[in-house]
């Protein structure tokens, strides 16, 4: 029987993934779809949850951190521009107009976190009542 992967990153393994895959993402919306920001912002949920999913346990709080940076790492491609301040302008609109994807992905590595977080002392707190 195959099993899903399981890797545990680590905090800074964790933004690392993240942003990888986020940077890869966007260019490959830009490469296949010239440029759409639906598609690049349905693509960031997923990868915000395995994010969110394999971190460590004691690198719990770095998930929700991390998806809006990588968010906007790989919105670099999509949003375009020419030069340098073209890019960042384009930087800035992509992030001020494409707000809903930032805080739904930004939610849901939150979610995931705080449900494994309360597992997580739920385990604890069961293996200290649990007699020797």
């Amino acid at each position: 029987m195959r099993r899903f992967p399981d890797p545990r990153l680590t905090g800074l393994g964790s933004g690392l993934f993240c942003g990888a895959v986020m940077l890869l993402l966007g260019y490959l919306d830009v490469l296949l779809f010239g440029s759409s920001f639906t598609v690049y912002g349905v693509l960031y949920l997923p990868v915000c949850a395995l994010t969110a999913v394999w971190v460590r346990e004691g690198d719990l709080l770095t998930a929700p951190v991390v998806v809006p940076i990588a968010f906007a790492v790989g919105v670099l491609p999509v949003a375009g521009g020419g030069g340098l301040g073209g890019q960042l302008m384009g930087l800035v609109t992509a992030l001020a107009t494409e707000a809903g994807w930032l805080y739904a992905g930004t939610l849901i590595a939150a979610l995931v976190v705080v449900v494994r977080r309360v597992r997580m002392v739920a385990r604890r707190a069961a293996a200290r009542r649990r007699p020797y």
